[in-house]
């Protein structure tokens, strides 16, 4: 484009939801609004129980807990901004703030992506290897793996953000999405973004394509180790182990896959915020009711916290 049709922008309009009626986005704040709450204390408490209740210890609750640690970042970068703009008409960001958010949105994003593979390995060590399971799966190991998996965020996320953000913008500085993700941020820059979007493509097979396949390899190991098992109770048993973590994992992906591979032509910008809202808001909601409804160590362990609390309670008054 022409060195007049950009400007030096200094900040962002997020358009958020601002096309619908002034009832209808007071109805999305309350809403929003309650899921942010759960989700806040659902992590919380899920990081808060594995961490001091003594049956908790072993690896699954270590890598669930940095899971919670993840929801928790990924819903503070977005929520609170999306919450302002809906209440408050807020919908200005800064040039930096826009930056930001980005940044830590990919961090948090390709991060989660590597965990819930971590959480595939751990599950499919414990079903074919249980023998094994507590020397393979020892303390060191389960830190590397987490680091391992919280350490590729760090490059994708500089890269992405630096790169995209050096571009020059036009004039218009609208966003239209509720928070500043890269398709609708790309759409303002007045340059030539072709190999930008390559990279972009070649980022999105490497960093999160390649986890789904290690968690589709380990579940497929993990399938064939069941299926040997000679009783309907022990077959039950082992799938009961791990359903609560492939269910968080097929709604991860199945709305990340629905917002990011769909063609372009089937990709309006108000479907794509309905599908954002599913792994922004409402999956990081879902993963502690998850593993709290479907896992029976979890809910007695949030029963001896709640007893102790209220015992303690009584005991001071």
């Amino acid at each position: 484009m022409a060195a007049g049709n950009w400007s030096r922008i200094t900040e962002f309009v997020l358009m958020s939801f601002s096309s619908l009626p002034t009832e209808i986005q007071a109805l999305l704040f309350l809403a929003f609004l309650a899921i942010y709450l759960i989700t806040l204390m659902g992590n919380s408490l899920i990081i808060l129980v594995t961490l001091a209740d003594p049956m908790l210890q072993s690896p699954m609750y270590f890598f669930l807990r940095n899971l919670s640690f993840l929801e928790l970042g990924f819903n503070l970068v977005i929520v609170p901004k999306m919450l302002g703009t809906l209440i408050a008409q807020d919908t200005s960001i800064s040039f930096l703030g826009c930056a930001t958010q980005m940044y830590f949105f990919f961090f948090f994003g390709v991060a989660e992506c590597f965990l819930l593979a971590t959480m595939a390995y751990d599950r499919y060590v414990a079903i074919c290897s249980p023998l094994h399971y507590p020397v393979i799966m020892n303390q060191g190991t389960c830190t590397k793996l987490a680091a391992a998996s919280w350490f590729p965020g760090f490059p994708v996320a500089t890269v992405q953000t630096t790169w995209l953000f050096s571009f020059p913008f036009c004039a218009n500085n609208k966003v239209n999405h509720f928070f500043c993700d890269s398709p609708p941020v790309l759409r303002l820059v007045c340059a030539d973004t072709a190999w930008f979007e390559v990279y972009a493509i070649v980022g999105t097979i490497l960093f999160v394509m390649i986890p789904c396949l290690m968690i589709l390899c380990s579940y497929t190991r993990i399938a064939a180790s069941i299926l040997k098992i000679p009783s309907a109770k022990g077959k039950h048993k082992a799938f009961s182990t791990c359903s609560s973590h492939l269910l968080v994992v097929s709604l991860f992906y199945v709305s990340l896959s629905l917002t990011y591979f769909r063609p372009k032509s089937n990709n309006s910008p108000e479907s794509k915020k309905l599908l954002s809202l599913s792994y922004t808001v409402v999956t990081p909601m879902l993963n502690p009711i998850i593993y709290s409804l479907r896992n029976n160590e979890v809910k007695n362990a949030l029963s001896r916290t709640f007893n102790k609390a209220l015992g303690l309670r009584s005991y001071i008054t």
